[in-house]
């Protein structure tokens, strides 16, 4: 199914009809009045587009289609990005079937998306190098833990440096640069986000069994064993999740670790790590050490819909935190809170201002039964 968020059903009809934010906002309220109960805010916006003639997923004639506004669900998708990463290709070999299949990032000046290039498709891949300039045509767009995805069908094609076409591509922050955030304040669309906390709780590590060509999920099926979607049956690798509890002193937080943040967190290459898998009371020790560590995280928010409540999917991990950094930031963090609250405080006033304190590493909230109902699927792993 195809959905549009609101902010871009807003930004639509702001650009096709000229209207200021705040009359859309006060059409879309008009509309949620007229039918109260009956609608969502989503749905008052589309109510409005089409009253107003907008068509939110139609492209006019020679409208570029900006990365930012691909959409999960949509075909045949025509884009234009410059190749800003690109990962290794990789064949692989089933009792079914074998391939080949590669990946890459693309941007323009609106965002970045990934690119999963199958078989045939994969033919140009050795051609392309970073900062190539590719069009793409009929795609599809598939949803993959909540990121987009494009993908090429047979059908589709690729074409690298199409001549007068130049793409500008917007600026990506490093993983280890995000805002720095109190768990507190940390909000749902947060895509890019640090904090500096304590471990108060954790999990058991949880692993499960993968696709060994491109990473997926590998289900087992009575009288088949394991398959994966897309290549059939496997003899499956497998990954891991870790669960932590952080506390910053303004709030606690389910933070979420897959393998790589795992094996950066624990400090421990694959093996040794599958080694817990067949012995889970070797974890223990390791449990009682991660207590109490303060350790500081990158990644990004996620509302975890079974539960009702906002988590952090870990996308750097920092064990060891540089003391002197982090009082310097703490130190910046007071001044500036100082100055917003405060206008032109003099230099008596700010020590009396405090920095935000650890909590004690107590256990708050959550229990392993928690795991049973987290959807285990980890994205598409980056080739290479």
């Amino acid at each position: 199914m195809m959905s549009i968020p609101l902010p871009q059903i807003k930004e639509r009809i702001q650009q096709k009809t000229g209207m200021s934010e705040d009359e859309i906002n006060q059409k879309i309220k008009a509309k949620l009045k007229q039918l109260p109960g009956l609608i969502s805010e989503e749905g008052a916006a589309h109510i409005v587009a089409n009253e107003l003639g907008v068509k939110l997923f139609e492209m006019a004639a020679g409208e570029k289609l900006q990365i930012k506004n691909i959409l999960t669900g949509m075909r045949n998708v025509d884009v234009v990005g410059k190749v800003v990463q690109k990962y290794e290709l990789r064949e692989f070999k089933t009792e079914k079937s074998s391939g080949k299949v590669a990946n890459m990032l693309i941007g323009d000046e609106t965002g970045v998306v990934r690119v999963v290039l199958w078989h045939k498709q994969t033919d140009l891949f050795s051609q392309l190098n970073e900062g190539d300039v590719v069009k793409i045509r009929g795609a599809y767009v598939r949803d993959n833990n909540n990121r987009k995805e494009l993908h090429l069908s047979e059908a589709s094609k690729l074409i690298i440096n199409p001549p007068g076409v130049e793409v500008a591509v917007k600026e990506r922050a490093a993983p280890s640069q995000g805002v720095r955030k109190s768990i507190a304040d940390i909000r749902e669309d947060d895509s890019n986000v640090e904090i500096l906390a304590t471990v108060v709780q954790v999990f058991d590590l949880n692993f499960f069994e993968v696709c060994p060509q491109c990473g997926k999920r590998a289900r087992l099926r009575e009288e088949e064993g394991f398959v994966c979607q897309t290549h059939g049956r496997v003899t499956p690798d497998y990954n891991y999740v870790l669960n932590l509890y952080l506390d910053d002193g303004s709030d606690n937080m389910r933070v979420v670790f897959w393998r790589q943040q795992v094996e950066q967190l624990l400090d421990m290459d694959k093996p040794r790590i599958l080694a817990f898998k067949e012995d889970p009371s070797k974890f223990e020790p390791i449990k009682t050490d991660l207590l109490g560590s303060i350790i500081k995280i990158s990644g990004r928010a996620n509302k975890n819909q079974n539960f009702d409540r906002i988590e952090l999917v870990a996308s750097n991990v920092e064990r060891n935190p540089d003391p002197d950094d982090e009082i310097k930031k703490l130190k910046e963090e007071a001044a500036k809170a100082v100055k917003e609250t405060e206008p032109d405080p003099t230099p008596q006033e700010l020590p009396k201002k405090g920095y935000p304190k650890l909590a004690p590493a107590t256990s708050k909230g959550g229990s392993d039964d928690d795991l049973e109902n987290m959807d285990l699927d980890e994205e598409l792993m980056d080739i290479g």
